[in-house]
């Protein structure tokens, strides 16, 4: 039974495996058939065929007519749900509204999760061209500047678990692609306070962030303020810098003080 549980824990046990199995199908570019499914997941042909009945049956997946498997609308409402009753979200909303209508442009709020940061909130630019971001999307924490602010915040030991297991991918040709300009990267966040991402991760994109953290580093986030190249060039970053690391001490101090150290 402890070995039993001890998989459950890890992914490697009967749930870690189902949701597997749902990020698989959540996750994926297109709509993907039992036979994508199959070859990803690595599990045998039976007890996929049961893992997908069962995600369907609970409405987490759909099974579409012409045979593909979509997330489902249940995911929606947990996720709906999830994203109303977030604490950190509700603390942070008035400092993103804030340094928002400081700076007319788009403004992140993410969250570390693994290698990758999550965004929890964004609110859009006034302009007419803007991101094209979306709350829940996920991306690569060494390539974005909410990423590498939130990253500049852990201890040598829990950054050193995330740098084993990424694997740098060029995504332009700003983007740091190995582990020494990261780490240089990042000493230079330490002393700055701000992170920035200079056309690194897409083309064309600009921001400056800043983290945020709470007393007991259980909780490790940044906030952005991002805009297109064209109109973001370097002299606007660094004019953005103070109001960003002033929002993010704010959402610092407001959470500490809502919540507690020990969360």
């Amino acid at each position: 039974m402890a070995t039993e549980q001890k998989d459950e824990t890890v992914g490697t046990g009967t749930l870690g495996k189902t949701m597997a199995v749902l990020e698989a199908v959540a996750l994926a570019e297109r709509p993907m058939r039992f036979t994508d499914i199959l070859a990803v997941s690595g599990q045998p042909r039976g007890t996929l065929h049961r893992q997908l009945t069962h995600l369907v049956q609970e409405g987490l997946l759909e099974l579409r007519a012409d045979h593909v498997y979509l997330p489902g609308l249940r995911l929606l409402k947990l996720a709906s749900a999830s994203w109303a009753r977030n604490e950190f979200r509700a603390v942070a909303a008035p400092f993103l509204e804030a340094l928002h209508a400081q700076t007319g442009e788009t403004v992140h709020l993410g969250v570390l999760r693994g290698r990758e940061i999550i965004y929890l909130d964004k609110v859009e630019s006034r302009q007419a061209v803007r991101m094209n971001s979306q709350i829940g999307n996920a991306s690569p924490v060494y390539c974005t500047g909410v990423g590498k602010a939130a990253l500049s915040t852990l201890d040598d030991a829990a950054l050193e678990v995330i740098l084993l297991g990424i694997e740098f991918r060029r995504f332009t040709p700003q983007t740091l692609v190995d582990r020494a300009a990261l780490l240089g990267e990042l000493e230079a966040v330490r002393r700055s306070g701000v992170a920035f991402d200079r056309e690194e991760h897409e083309p064309g994109i600009r921001c400056v962030a800043a983290p945020v953290c709470d007393a007991a580093r259980s909780l490790v986030a940044g906030i952005s303020v991002t805009g297109p190249a064209y109109r973001v060039g370097q002299e606007k970053l660094e004019a953005w810098v103070p109001l960003v690391r002033q929002a993010a001490g704010a959402i610092k101090n407001e959470l500490d003080a809502r919540l507690g150290p020990q969360r």
